[in-house]
């Protein structure tokens, strides 16, 4: 296929696709989607050879978030059944993270619901920093708080943070249907704050919301501008109790297109599969390996994920291999030799999402089809999405159970 081989070409010289190139990855049939995968997945292996790079999230703070982002758990009056705690104490954290990191987890995401922290809350997560750091030195560690004032940045990056995640989930055309109490701007400026600090930034999106075509690739261009150094790709988990409950729209086939465009949009960026993927991609997750090179182990936000041993068997099943701690993620052009996940030339980028890092579909704050956008082609009955087709497991609701235990 032409545009196949112009993709990777482009993806090899990390030239930006056009947008109708973008769009024509999401439009191609079922019976191309292999082909999709196996081209992509030459523009994953020139940049990242076979390695995986696992990733370990601690909720530091659940539920009670004044913010009403409709896709999640955490919202402002939000009726689903999710752990509801305030802050962990820094030693808590520390054990939580000792368990991921045990695991295999080269990064560990704190995360908070909640618009964006306090002073107060800068300090108490910058001791949670300082603990993890002490006892695992070489982990990266990754904050996810919220919108972020001035000076915040830096004294996380102070604290010892390698990177800040803040997500803009969906294009800037729709924002403003999916939340209201803060804007796509105020997002956008929190990355920038975040890479003017020195932090890594990690910025991605939310598939799955009733976006069309152009709605991805508007967000995902918006990302490539960005420059942020991971892309975290979250898949909609529909939770009762929120206003998106009812909002099944992928298959494993739609999922697996999206990530192929994110990959030929960011080739040489850290593409994260993130939130949602056990429940969207089930038993066709091994093909998304060829795609990214990065995932989260075990539980998300509020919702369950599968096993660790499990992923660590998929990884290896697929002929892949976990990244090493000794091992630089990005390509050398993007982060120099002395910092794994730091800035690359002209300034730092780093990483989630108003509330989490990656992976908050289920969670707080986990992304149309406008003018222009390729028509998709109707999938076959077999293909519709269907929500009987799996359970969402909340984490640990009613119950004393430890977060990501």
């Amino acid at each position: 296929m032409d545009l196949l081989n112009t993709l990777v070409d482009k993806g090899l010289r990390r030239e930006l696709p056009t947008r109708d190139e973008a769009l024509a990855v999401l439009a191609t049939s079922d019976d191309e989607l292999l082909d999709v995968v196996a081209a992509a997945g030459k523009v994953r292996r020139q940049w990242f050879g076979r390695r995986v790079k696992l990733n370990y999230l601690v909720n530091l703070k659940s539920g009670l978030c004044p913010e009403d982002c409709s896709y999640c758990s955490q919202r402002l009056g939000s009726k689903a059944e999710i752990l509801k705690y305030t802050w962990l104490k820094p030693d808590e954290a520390r054990k939580a993270a000792a368990a991921g990191v045990a695991g295999g987890a080269k990064r560990v995401c704190l995360v908070a619901s909640g618009r964006g922290p306090t002073d107060r809350d800068v300090d108490r997560v910058s001791q949670t920093i300082e603990a993890i750091k002490e006892q695992h030195e070489g982990v990266e560690v990754c904050a996810c708080l919220g919108l972020l004032s001035e000076g915040q940045a830096d004294r996380l990056r102070s604290a010892g943070a390698d990177a800040y995640n803040h997500n803009l989930n969906t294009s800037e055309g729709t924002y403003g249907d999916i939340t209201t109490t803060h804007t796509y701007a105020d997002r956008v400026d929190t990355v920038q704050q975040a890479q003017a600090a020195g932090l890594s930034a990690c910025s991605g999106l939310i598939a799955g919301m009733g976006e069309t075509d152009a709605d991805l690739v508007d967000v995902v261009f918006s990302l490539r501008a960005l420059d942020p150094d991971s892309v975290p790709v979250n898949f909609l988990i529909p939770m009762e109790g929120t206003p998106l409950a009812k909002d099944w729209h992928l298959t494993p086939q739609r999922c697996l297109r999206i990530l192929a465009m994110v990959r030929f949009v960011c080739p040489d960026v850290e593409v994260r599969l993130a939130g949602g993927r056990e429940v969207h991609l089930r038993s066709m997750q091994p093909l998304a390996l060829n795609l990214v090179n990065s995932i989260f182990l075990g539980d998300y936000l509020t919702t369950e994920g599968q096993s660790g041993q499990t992923d660590l068997d998929m990884i290896a099943d697929a002929g892949f291999e976990v990244e090493g701690a000794d091992t630089t993620t990005l390509p050398g052009h993007r982060a120099p030799a002395a910092a794994d996940c730091g800035s690359h030339e002209g300034g730092a980028s780093g990483t989630h999402e108003g509330g989490g890092c990656g992976s908050h579909v289920g969670g707080c704050a986990p992304c149309g089809e406008g003018a222009g956008a390729a028509a998709v082609p109707e999938p076959s009955e077999a293909l519709t999405a269907r929500n009987d087709l799996v359970a969402v497991r909340r984490r640990g609701a009613g119950t004393d159970l430890a977060p990501n235990a």
